[in-house]
């Protein structure tokens, strides 16, 4: 839209503003509920997350604010409904009476855009504006092809319009899982021939989701569900053994129980950079997106792989045999 001043700005998001809906798509329709959002769901620091800006779009789940995978959107922008015919009236005609006294080419509302908007107050239909995930680096020339809203008749959509599946990709780049929180026992120090036991912090098996809602149109959800666990141990097969049957999380040491995932050092570490091996673990987990509304169905994404490491140093217990 148009350069507004601070007056319009305030009027444009008075229209815009209501109640936060979150949920399924079969929510309240009235446009005086959207709401104008400006969310996160991504790591600072990270390689891609979510950003939305003059957006009705709402985020939620317990899938926000962990760590992101970098996951990016194929198509950073869209345009969704932002304004019934009496709202894109009313806001063109303050507009105008506004910048009345202003010189000719300076002014961002023409006669003959009020005129437009008052040609569709006994049509049905919606006007839809622009939109995008500002946190993508293509945003905003993907926005400046689509500043200018459009009228949109009752039933259809515009070229650029906002699809289930765009509004999925939505959620799944804002989904981040829990960074992996080591495990190990023995913890400070392993020796040459100790199983190292090696498992997850509680909390990593919990499935994350989250919804993306375009209230009164189309809800769309992705889940991360904990597939397995990934062990490296550092050093090469000769100087290290993984236990590999580490279900979703690793196993957590119990006495009496068999070793079934972990790390079996050989050699000891005193020869390493900082005289350890640098274990490394990552969880896996399995993809998942459906929801209501528009063309819903299910799809699978690529997993998600979320690594960490640690130091693990290795001693050597020195024996004498005698007779």
């Amino acid at each position: 839209m148009r350069q507004m001043n601070a007056e319009l700005a305030a009027l444009l998001a008075a229209v815009l503003t209501g109640g936060v809906l979150v949920g399924q798509a079969a929510v309240d329709p009235n446009p005086v509920n959207r709401q104008q959002t400006q969310v996160k769901g991504f790591q600072e620091g990270d390689t891609a997350g979510v950003t939305l800006k003059n957006s009705s779009i709402v985020l939620s789940g317990n899938g926000l604010g962990g760590k992101s995978d970098g996951y990016r959107m194929p198509r950073p922008c869209w345009r969704e409904p932002m304004m019934t015919a009496e709202e894109m009236h009313r806001l063109r005609v303050t507009e105008r009476r506004q910048n009345s006294s202003l010189p000719a080419g300076e002014r961002g509302t023409s006669n003959e855009d009020v005129q437009e908007s008052a040609g569709k107050l006994n049509e049905k239909g919606m006007w839809w504006g622009a939109a995008a995930n500002w946190s993508d680096p293509g945003a905003e020339a993907c926005y400046a092809g689509l500043a200018e809203p459009v009228w949109v008749p009752e039933g259809t959509t515009p070229p650029g319009g906002i699809t289930f599946e765009q509004l999925l990709q939505i959620a799944r780049a804002a989904l981040t899982v829990p960074e992996p929180k080591i495990k190990l026992s023995p913890d400070v120090k392993s020796y040459v021939n100790l199983e190292t036991w090696v498992w997850l912090e509680g909390g990593q098996a919990t499935p994350r989701s989250v919804t993306a809602t375009l209230p009164g149109v189309m809800s769309a959800t992705v889940t991360a569900t904990p597939q397995a666990l990934e062990i490296k141990s550092g050093t090469t097969d000769d100087r290290a053994k993984i236990g590999k049957d580490c279900g979703t999380t690793g196993h957590p040491y119990k006495k009496g129980e068999e070793f079934r995932c972990g790390v079996q050092y050989l050699r000891a570490s005193i020869d390493q950079p900082r005289k350890a091996y640098t274990l490394t673990v990552t969880a896996v987990w399995n993809v998942t997106g459906s929801g209501t509304g528009g063309n819903a169905a299910a799809l699978n994404y690529a997993p998600i792989r979320m690594s960490a490491s640690r130091d693990v140093p290795v001693d050597e217990v020195q024996t004498i045999v005698t007779n």
